[in-house]
């Protein structure tokens, strides 16, 4: 078959492309009807230029002060939220995900459990924080028990994919072998999640160490409070100190992720 001969066979799906695009055409002007544009306040631009400012001429003595009011107390703070709320989160999610799978329990108890994570993932994180910190009170403990129950919404539904993706002949092989269960698991279950696991469980950290700062406006701990509070008071040096820190922050654990997730996916 020559080349022409092999477009002309090709399926005529302009119209579809057609229609594809008048709809999306029709939701953008939809939804930019809802959007009025007013200006900028003089406020606004007075605060965007005190932030500005602020992280050019950040408070250097808050920098580099050791107490618990001071940027390396509170970064610190921040990360131990993310990281206790990544692991809480990554181990709860591990039965969870198995009993949500199809290939492994009866559909009818897989979905019971597919939707407890879907009610978990669908109220924002603000939003449990804002009911456990009325359980636990303000403080670092709320985030961490926010985030550990909003880890748990998303690592579960990227574990079921995992899950229901595993090679059962591995296991079918094992078996024939005189394999107990534990063996099974070991050896034919384990090496195939562990590596789609860690590198879920290293992704959702980032999204937590980003939501720890936010989580802090509602007295959930770390960095949040302060900074909200130093541009509440117009404090741009002591803004620009912890933004900055969040930057280099950031910046860091991004690095060190992408490098972890590319060494997993590559068997290395």
């Amino acid at each position: 078959m020559t080349v022409l001969e092999q477009l002309q066979a090709e399926p005529k799906n302009l119209w579809k492309r057609v229609l594809i695009f008048i709809v999306l055409l029709f939701i953008v002007a939809w939804g930019s009807s809802t959007i009025e544009y007013n200006g900028l306040t003089a406020k606004g631009t007075g605060i965007a230029y005190g932030i500005i400012y602020g992280i050019f001429h950040p408070n250097k003595a808050l920098l580099f002060d050791m107490s618990d009011a001071g940027v390396p107390y509170l970064v610190l703070q921040t990360i131990a939220i993310a990281v206790l709320g990544t692991i809480f989160g990554a181990i709860l999610a591990i039965p969870v995900s198995f009993l949500a799978s199809t290939n492994i329990v009866p559909k009818p108890v897989a979905y019971f459990f597919r939707a407890l994570i879907l009610m978990i993932r669908t109220i924002p994180s603000m939003i449990w924080a804002l009911v456990w910190i009325r359980v636990t009170g303000p403080g670092a403990f709320c985030g961490v028990v926010t985030q550990s129950i909003c880890s748990i919404g998303m690592i579960s539904k990227m574990y079921i994919t995992a899950i229901e993706d595993l090679d059962t002949g591995i296991l079918e092989s094992l078996d024939a072998a005189g394999c107990n269960t534990f063996e099974k698991i070991r050896v034919g279950i384990l090496p195939q999640l562990s590596a789609g696991f860690i590198s879920t469980a290293i992704y959702r950290f980032d999204i937590n160490l980003k939501d720890a700062t936010t989580l802090g406006i509602v007295g959930a701990g770390g960095i949040g409070s302060p900074l909200v509070q130093s541009i509440t008071y117009g404090r741009w040096s002591n803004v620009g100190a912890f933004l900055l820190a969040l930057i280099i922050l950031v910046l860091i654990i991004e690095y060190a992720s992408t490098r972890i997730r590319s060494r997993l996916a590559r068997g290395q």
